[in-house]
């Protein structure tokens, strides 16, 4: 309860009773003035009544203490689970707030901090501390409590609230922990380049030791080399392939090593390939010709070399060569010499015109072999005498022409497999049925005898179909007619879909495998993604970064693409396999905060501690926790074997109590006396 005060509640408008006051003074000074018996009694008796107008009385405030709020913080995150601290943690945890609770006048916030912030790398604790707290009035808290390895990595320069911040340090100050960290990486480099990881070993009981240091490229052993602990060591990589190219550093367990997760550490950068080079052979012009020309020049990652033939050898008409505004057609330069140098080669509506010699073919033939890829955009040309695949050629060729062409209308089908497949699945207008694009109006009959049928076309024909061979791709288009979609005939088709993801295909852009099985990371969950052409899949094996293993069962998402999600706490490498294909992900940032040093510690919480009059300390296993005091604002908070919160001076208002001066038979006495006495002055 505060102090009591005068309070008033006029009966009438201050005004009026000022009004009043006046008038009854000026009355009575007039009097006073003359010297009229009575008036110095009028002016007090006028006083009066204007005091009684104001209706005043003595009043007080009914105040309740309010409870001091003190924040409880338990780190559960991945550096406290990976030294096997949790159990003691939850164990003080249950001490600490069970002395909390039955401390009077305090109310105990408790927040478990289990795996890092999206957005954030490290061990984030005060962010949420302060969200905790912050509908809580200064004045009310009483405090904060942190349960933790001391590995905090938002620790404020300056103190966070104006009462004491306590760090209890779970672990030994005797802890060993080797650990390898990644000092620079690059994140992308072009496929085919090599860089630069500059790596370190730390171990501060091994320091200066030589150690072997073990380097995989995509889960796979690449070679060893010999580290120095505490010294950067360079380590040359090469970018073997587009996507992300995984690059671990490991060094050997130690004996007493508190765990081994960060014995590995990981650089992960994004092959880039340079612009993709592309070769068009065009066998004559045609109206469909500048349909792949122009996709392949629409394509900023494309380089295009286009060639149409437009004199072969056997025309021969006369006219000088000097005359001629044609180029010759470099065909020793592209197939001999310079053939490797292109990802793609192109023959559309092409023909034998005695312009390349089997051997030139034969080149092809080799170049796909090794890895190179070769589309045919089949025209007439394909079902007749010399047809291409009279070649050496054939060898790598997925259809066989039968010698028929089909001139009639009809509507591409995606087939059952090529619903599977990344090429051709979700075409858009494939949803319908019939599908929601235009009709074509010839077909090349032709035997597929390598490969899958992912379109097809008129009376059942294979129309598009993709094959490997060897290290390389071919693809076989068995019409020419796809000009139609790009022309906007009859409404036209998703010939932009189609042929960009066909060409990205056959130069081997990891999206478009049709056998594959991917992990893809966001926002604390990780998806187990596995494309397969096959009707069912078999269950996939996920390893942690802590070497824990889980086995998913995935379902079907889309034909040929199934998946499973699960949770992924802990930022690192995570392995997935089914024994026939390994797939690796990482969860967080390449070199995490939170695994660069396990060891607890308590020099990270000090300066809050000691801006806020806190204290660090370290609490073994097994012990309680220390016992709690409230002290008053200004007083030491910390002790030997316990630890202060500020007692809250903050109160609640439950009440006013109102005594009125002028109520009852008091204030009609005091009336009545006023009056009386003028009356009684006047009448001696």
């Amino acid at each position: 309860m505060t102090d009591v005060e005068l309070a008033f509640s006029p009966l009438i408008p201050v005004w009026a009773v000022a009004v009043f006051a006046v008038v009854a003074l000026v009355v009575a000074g007039l009097g006073l003035l003359r010297r009229v018996r009575g008036s110095a009694l009028r002016i007090a008796a006028a006083l009066v009544f204007a005091f009684a107008l104001l209706n005043p009385a003595l009043q007080r405030e009914v105040r309740e203490p309010l409870s001091g709020v003190v924040a409880v913080v338990v780190d559960r995150t991945q550096s406290q689970r990976t030294a096997d601290r949790v159990p003691a943690t939850d164990a003080l945890a249950t001490d600490l707030v069970a002395r909390l609770e039955a401390t009077p006048g305090l109310e105990v916030r408790t927040l478990t901090v289990d795996r890092a912030e999206e957005d954030r790398d490290g061990t984030i604790l005060f962010a949420p501390l302060g969200d905790l707290l912050s509908d809580v009035p200064p004045d009310r808290i009483a405090g904060a409590i942190l349960l933790t390895d001391g590995q905090v990595h938002d620790v404020p320069t300056t103190a966070p609230f104006e009462a004491p911040v306590h760090g209890l340090v779970v672990g030994r100050a005797d802890e060993r922990d080797r650990r390898v960290e990644i000092v620079a990486a690059p994140r992308f480099g072009l496929v085919g380049s090599s860089q630069t990881v500059v790596v370190r070993v730390e171990d501060a009981d091994a320091e200066g030791n030589v150690v072997e240091l073990k380097v995989r490229v995509d889960d796979e052993l690449a070679e060893t080399r010999l580290a120095t602990v505490g010294e950067e060591l360079d380590v040359t990589i090469d970018v073997a392939h587009g996507g992300d190219n995984f690059f671990e550093f490991e060094v050997a367990p130690v004996e007493g090593e508190l765990t081994t997760v960060n014995n590995a550490a990981v650089a992960i950068v994004e092959g880039v390939r340079e612009n993709l080079r592309v070769l068009l052979v065009s066998g004559e012009p045609h109206a469909g010709e500048r349909t792949w020309r122009n996709l392949l020049k629409s394509d900023a990652a494309v380089d295009l070399v286009h060639f149409t033939i437009l004199r072969p050898p056997e025309k021969q008409d006369g006219t000088p060569i000097n005359e001629l505004s044609l180029i010759a057609f470099p065909t020793r330069e592209l197939f001999s010499q310079k053939i490797d140098e292109f990802d793609l080669i192109v023959f559309d509506r092409y023909h034998r015109r005695n312009v390349l010699p089997a051997l030139y073919f034969d080149n092809i033939a080799q170049y796909v072999l090794g890895g190179g890829a070769v589309l045919v955009a089949a025209g007439p040309d394909y079902a007749g005498p010399r047809s291409i695949y009279h070649t050496p050629l054939a060898a790598t060729l997925p259809v066989a022409p039968s010698g028929g062409i089909i001139e009639e209308a009809f509507r591409p089908q995606v087939s059952d497999r090529g619903a599977r497949h990344p090429v051709t699945r979700n075409l858009p207008g494939s949803e319908a049925e019939p599908p929601a694009w235009s009709e074509w109006y010839r077909q090349i009959e032709a035997v597929p005898i390598a490969g899958e049928t992912v379109m097809s076309g008129a009376q059942g024909n294979p129309l598009l179909v993709l094959s490997r061979e060897g290290e390389g791709r071919v693809a076989a288009m068995m019409s020419d007619h796809i000009w139609l979609w790009a022309r906007g005939h009859d409404g036209g088709g998703p010939h932009v879909p189609l042929m960009r993801r066909l060409s990205h295909w056959l130069m081997q852009e990891p999206e478009l495998e049709e056998e594959a099985l991917r992990l893809i990371s966001g926002e604390g969950a990780l998806v187990v993604e596995r494309q397969t052409l096959a009707d069912e899949v078999a269950p996939v094996t996920l390893t942690t970064p802590s070497g824990e293993a889980e086995e998913l069962t995935l379902a079907e998402a889309q034909p040929g693409l199934w998946r499973a999600t699960v949770e992924a706490p802990d930022m690192g490498l995570y392995r997935a396999t089914d024994g026939e294909l390994t797939a690796l992900g990482h969860v967080g940032p390449a070199n995490p905060l939170e695994a660069r040093d396990l060891r607890s510690s308590v020099e990270q919480l000090a300066p809050v501690a000691e801006a806020t009059r806190g204290s660090v300390r370290r609490v073994a296993a097994g012990d309680g926790s220390p016992r709690i005091l409230m002290r008053a604002e200004g007083r030491s908070t910390a002790g030997a074997d316990w630890i202060g919160l500020k007692r809250s001076e903050a109160s609640e208002l439950t009440g006013v109590e109102r005594m009125p001066l002028f109520a009852g038979f008091l204030g009609l006495a005091i009336l009545l006396l006023a009056l009386s006495g003028t009356w009684w002055r006047e009448g001696r």
